[in-house]
């Protein structure tokens, strides 16, 4: 199997089908021993993990700033 420039790979249809990934599943990679295990995120544990996340950020701009940044307004 090959990485892209961009990261991505494709999971084989067998590994999809036995683990239940279809359009849209999440998936997460966990390291172990050298090497990395796919894991399939249970539904709604992905909106946990985000949460777990909010609030940790440290950048201080606000939502405008981030949007004129991204848009490349000066």
């Amino acid at each position: 199997m090959r990485v892209t420039s961009k990261g991505q790979v494709t999971i084989p249809q067998k590994v999809r089908r036995q683990l239940g990934i279809a359009p849209g599943s999440e998936v997460e990679f966990e390291l172990d021993n050298g090497g990395a295990r796919l894991v399939r995120v249970k539904d709604g544990e992905g909106e946990a993990i985000a949460g777990r996340m909010r609030g940790t950020a440290t950048v201080a701009m606000s939502t405008e700033e981030i949007m004129a940044l991204t848009r490349g307004d000066d």
